[in-house]
């Protein structure tokens, strides 16, 4: 259930002066056009130092997409809660700290401006319409408090150095605007570490894509979970691993291969053992049990199964910028399928990707042009590309229309172009970046990632566990890749390459990274 925001009550913590010998804490400040950005860590001081979203907000003039738009995200329910002048205690960055306690942290009040993501736009106390102290900071930052936090806590309040002269009786001055004003709930900081559980535990079995050839799964054992994301090692091959969503659709439970007739790389004496488990439904602590994983429709009637040969649109898996004519290659069980991309694929169909029938990234014929967007024809395709003409040129049937998800069960696209977001980046799932919704079309929306082209640009379905709202990273103590820079600004800078450069290349069908 969403929780109501507390209200102020009317005993105040006693206040501090700020007459104490100057002695900084270790924080990251800085000022941009009058705004401090202050980042103050909450987990790994290297996932979150290089990049600060308060500064680009203020650059770009951006927006970010609330978190209410992800059904994933951490707090997601009681997000929409929190309104632009809601109070909370915070890390006073402009005061003076006692010489005989220098880690010692002193707090003041201040109210939301302005949110974007899980980012603030802050104002302290006391500076009224004066806007040259604001600062950004997450909203789940281990130093940002329901009002009464620092009284409960015996930790000290003091006005900022600049506007302490602004009030002879602070006391007073707080009692008006503090009491009966909305604040933070105080099991906030509990509920931010309920919504990081996840279910997934480190060492445990899963079958996961095989990333060096997408038509096959392979044994993986997880290594590290951080955000709901789990990094899964490969088993029998040091140092190769894969990071997903705990709800993605390239990971599946143990047997999962032998129950659908999905091609596996792994020894016979797994395969044995993962068709005992699958079959006696008894699974083991090491072994993911299937309970955790995403849970798909079932198949009732084989007239909700798709047919070898059919034709369909989809985004193409190893080239997500681009939607493409695509065919069922290969029907498994429990309504899953293999797709192939007409005109890329290879012979030996090494890059066909399985799908089930519910997966959102697959479309009825004509879904670009009816919602205005490029259909990038069969390569050597000759002329201009019909679907009606196409059928007939290769004898084929489209899948039936009402057989989607996404005519099955349409879903409103909250989001909007322009909305920044940290996205996962597909063909290196490793990567989190700094990114842009380019456009908007039924389900879909279509990520730019800042600095590059457009032929980097992803299609991923509005509800795809692979979007976060702006300082999720910061929130889980993930790596966020910033934008890249431009040739002159890299050769000014002297700044090495970004891993997402190195690992990528345009317009090159190839397998993940």
């Amino acid at each position: 259930m969403a929780t109501t925001p507390d209200e102020t009550g009317s005993v105040l913590p006693s206040l501090t002066s700020n007459n104490h010998n100057t002695n900084h804490t270790s924080q990251q400040i800085s000022r941009t056009n009058g705004a401090t950005i202050i980042s103050i860590p909450t987990a790994s001081a290297d996932a979150i130092a290089s990049f600060l979203w308060g500064n680009y907000l203020k650059t770009t003039g951006a927006r970010g997409a609330p978190v209410s738009y992800f059904r994933h995200a951490p707090l997601q329910e009681m997000w929409g809660q929190l309104s632009p002048g809601m109070k909370v205690e915070v890390i006073n960055t402009d005061c003076s700290y006692n010489s005989n306690d220098p880690k010692e942290k002193i707090f003041w009040f201040a109210y939301i401006v302005r949110l974007e993501g899980y980012l603030a736009l802050l104002r302290y106390e006391g500076c009224d319409d004066d806007s040259s102290m604001d600062f950004w900071c997450n909203l789940c930052n281990k130093d940002v408090h329901c009002v009464g936090w620092c009284g409960q806590h015996g930790v000290k309040l003091a006005p900022p150095r600049s506007i302490e002269h602004r009030q002879t009786d602070w006391k007073s001055f707080l009692v008006n605007k503090l009491v009966g004003a909305k604040t933070l709930p105080d099991t906030f900081r509990q509920k931010i570490q309920s919504s990081l559980r996840c279910s997934f535990k480190k060492n445990m079995l899963v079958e996961v894509i095989n990333k060096f050839q997408v038509s096959h799964m392979r044994v993986g054992k997880i290594s590290d979970v951080i955000g709901g994301r789990l990094r899964i090692n490969y088993e029998n091959d040091a140092g190769e691993h894969f990071w997903v969503h705990h709800t993605s659709e390239l990971i599946h439970p143990v047997g999962w291969c032998h129950a659908t007739g999905h091609e596996l790389d792994a020894t016979d004496e797994y395969k044995s053992e993962a068709a005992k488990i699958s079959e006696t439904n008894s699974y083991p602590a090491n072994i993911a049990p299937p309970d955790l994983f995403r849970q798909v429709p079932v198949i009732k009637s084989e007239d909700e199964v798709f047919k070898e040969g059919q034709k369909l649109e989809a985004v193409d898996p190893l080239e997500m910028s681009r939607i493409c004519p695509a065919t069922v290659g290969k029907v498994l069980k429990n309504g899953y399928f293999m797709l192939s991309v007409d005109g890329s694929s290879t012979e030996d169909g090494s890059d066909w990707f399985c799908y089930h029938s519910s997966s959102r990234l697959i479309f009825p014929i004509n879904f670009c042009k009816m919602n205005n967007i490029p259909l990038a024809p069969p390569i050597g395709y000759q002329g201009e590309f019909e679907w009606e003409k196409y059928l007939i040129e290769t004898n084929s049937m489209s899948v039936p229309r009402e057989l989607f998800q996404i005519v099955k069960d349409k879903t409103t696209n909250p989001f909007s172009i322009g909305m920044k977001i940290e996205a996962v980046d597909m063909m290196a799932p490793h990567l989190v970046c700094v990114a842009t919704i380019a456009n908007v079309a039924d389900n879909l929306i279509r990520v730019r990632f800042d600095g590059w082209g457009d032929e980097f640009e992803q299609w991923i379905d509005c509800q795809s566990t692979n979007i976060y709202p702006i300082g999720w990273c910061e929130l889980v103590g993930y790596k966020l890749e910033p934008p890249k820079q431009s040739e002159q600004e890299n050769t000014e800078s002297m700044k090495r390459p970004s891993k997402k450069s190195a690992g990528r290349k345009a317009n090159k069908r190839k397998r993940l990274n």
